[in-house]
């Protein structure tokens, strides 16, 4: 059963993110970044691969409308 969870957050749950984070130490991905961390940044893209977005603009007029589940997704 999902819990309450989307289907993104589902397919999410799959990948090791201690994996991810391991390559973000090794390269210092978050040695100097100033808005999105890279684990945020590959989310954003990933979000973006799933649900065929096509550029920028379009992602973020996707990712605001789906802010209250971001948010209550971040809180939980």
């Amino acid at each position: 059963m999902n819990a309450g969870q989307t289907v993104f957050s589902q397919l999410l749950d799959h990948l090791p993110s201690y994996e991810f984070q391991k390559c973000v130490e090794r390269y210092g991905g978050d040695a100097h970044h100033r808005g999105f961390s890279c684990r945020d940044q590959y989310l954003a893209m990933a979000f973006a691969q799933l649900t065929y977005r096509e550029g920028l603009r379009d992602i973020e007029a996707c990712l605001v409308a789906m802010r209250g589940k971001l948010l209550r997704r971040q809180n939980a």
